[in-house]
């Protein structure tokens, strides 16, 4: 009786644990964890079947999963700083515990793999592409005229664009897109804002994000735009945006916004527009020059 009480205790007592699973999202970094012998399986597409039976059952036994990105390079080189044996399984969860602190991480609730797989690979470039933004940033420096920090005067700048943008909106769910091109590549941010009716509900991480991409454009004055598109029910969606220009945002006319979105950015073939779509130039932003700002 004791020992059938234990056990019932240690069922208990999993199923208060919280787990990680470092997922490996695609088939060249799954070749990549062959080359470990201790690494046994075979296919990559047995090996995502295998790891969904897997989340599911500790699902149904009410267990809580997160699951976070393995990346085979990462775990190459964080085997070689901390001295560990990267061909045995149990170097494999460290590193994956690791990862959870340090990486992008999302928790299993129950959706298709596919889904989460193509979500955590979207957190991932999230990640990246604000921790190059935010460097990037930091290494402006300060003005050689006035002493000012480049870079956080410019997220000062860009966090109240990002509020006048969001008040001058009309009402309704608003989805920005901001791009920022530039060597060694074009970064692309996106915030999603849900009207409540009486608030504007916002992802804290997604505007940090956001305001950093836009920052970086304005303050290396960088080619780049932000667009906006405003759903609402029973009305026309409205889009417009602005060009990155000198510390500031230029307005679109409604003819470059219809151009932006009904060409095709490959062939440079025109595009039917979408049915229900208002493509418009922006509202004023009031005072979109800073009233003391130095062109850095």
């Amino acid at each position: 009786m004791a020992h059938t009480d234990s056990r019932t205790m240690r069922r208990v007592l999993a199923r208060e644990i919280a787990g990680t699973i470092g997922l490996l999202t695609d088939e060249h970094d799954f070749r990549a964890m062959r080359r470990y012998r201790s690494f046994t399986f075979d296919d990559h597409a047995t090996y995502l079947k295998q790891m969904e039976a897997l989340l599911r059952t500790r699902a149904l036994q009410g267990s809580h999963t997160t699951v976070a990105l393995f990346d085979p390079e990462e775990y190459a080189e964080f085997c070689e700083q901390k001295g560990l044996n990267p061909d045995i399984p149990s170097t494999r969860t460290r590193f994956t515990a690791h990862v959870a602190l340090t990486g992008p991480t999302l928790p299993y609730e129950g959706q298709p793999l596919a889904d989460l797989l193509a979500s955590l690979v979207d957190e991932a470039v999230r990640q990246a592409t604000w921790e190059y933004a935010t460097t990037l940033l930091a290494r402006l420096g300060a003005c050689t005229s006035c002493g000012e920090d480049i870079g956080r005067a410019a997220f000062a700048r860009a966090s109240d664009l990002l509020v006048r943008i969001l008040d001058t909106a009309p009402p309704g769910d608003r989805h920005l897109v901001c791009s920022v091109t530039g060597p060694p590549e074009t970064l692309v941010a996106a915030l999603h804002a849900t009207d409540t009716g009486s608030e504007l509900e916002l992802d804290e991480t997604e505007a940090l994000e956001f305001t950093t991409v836009l920052a970086l454009g304005l303050a290396t004055e960088s080619p780049g735009g932000l667009v906006i598109r405003a759903s609402a029910p029973g009305t026309p969606d409205r889009v417009y945006g602005w060009r990155l220009r000198a510390y500031g945002l230029e307005p679109l006319t409604a003819g470059e916004v219809f151009d932006a979105y009904c060409t095709d950015v490959d062939s440079g073939d025109l595009i039917s527009p979408e049915s229900n779509v208002d493509y418009c130039a922006p509202p004023d932003l009031e005072d979109e020059k800073p009233t003391q700002g130095h062109n850095h």
